[in-house]
């Protein structure tokens, strides 16, 4: 029995340690929360002192400055007359011979060439027609940006292996090309 009892007193003494642990803990957990709900106060009246200075600030703002609807330019296309629309994938194999270093705009050549054949552009057949043109404005074949930087996209060594484009002529005979 004797042994039996420090055995007891140690058990005791342990329960009561962990007893003021667990005090101690619960005591730290309550100022934490504490603390917490204080830093939350304070951030309300933080932002409610900020609301309305932002809404001053905003209603000088659009004092100062009247909204003025947005004008976007309309790109028209189709602003002259469109006589005749087509639309082509050119292959660009050619382009892959030529050194490295020319070949987007050996693609950009091939491109208008296949449109010069295929949209009969510029053609000078017969010596009546170089007269005419000699007079007024040549037909022109006329690459869009968009067309341009896709061929240009990758960079000047790798143009793409085709191209699938939109060709329109207007009618002075002037043919724009568009990535179709």
């Amino acid at each position: 029995m004797e042994a039996e009892e420090p055995l007891k007193k140690e058990q005791e003494k342990e329960i009561e340690n962990n007893e003021t642990e667990r005090e101690a803990a619960s005591v730290e957990v309550e100022e934490a929360t504490e603390e917490v709900t204080e830093e939350e106060e304070s951030k309300e009246t933080v932002k409610e002192t900020e609301k309305p200075a932002e809404e001053a600030i905003e209603a000088e703002i659009s004092e100062e400055i009247p909204e003025k609807p947005v004008i976007r330019p309309r790109i028209e296309e189709e602003e002259l007359e469109i006589v005749e629309e087509r639309i082509y994938t050119i292959p660009l194999k050619r382009a892959w011979l030529v050194p490295s270093k020319k070949r987007a705009s050996k693609a950009i050549r091939l491109i208008k060439s296949f449109i010069q054949r295929h949209m009969k552009v510029g053609l000078r057949s017969e010596a009546g027609e170089e007269e005419f043109f000699e007079e007024e404005e040549k037909p022109r074949i006329i690459v869009s940006n968009e067309l341009n930087e896709y061929i240009w996209r990758r960079g000047v060594e790798r143009p793409p292996r085709k191209v699938r484009i939109r060709a329109v002529k207007d009618k002075d005979g002037n043919v724009t090309l568009y990535p179709a």
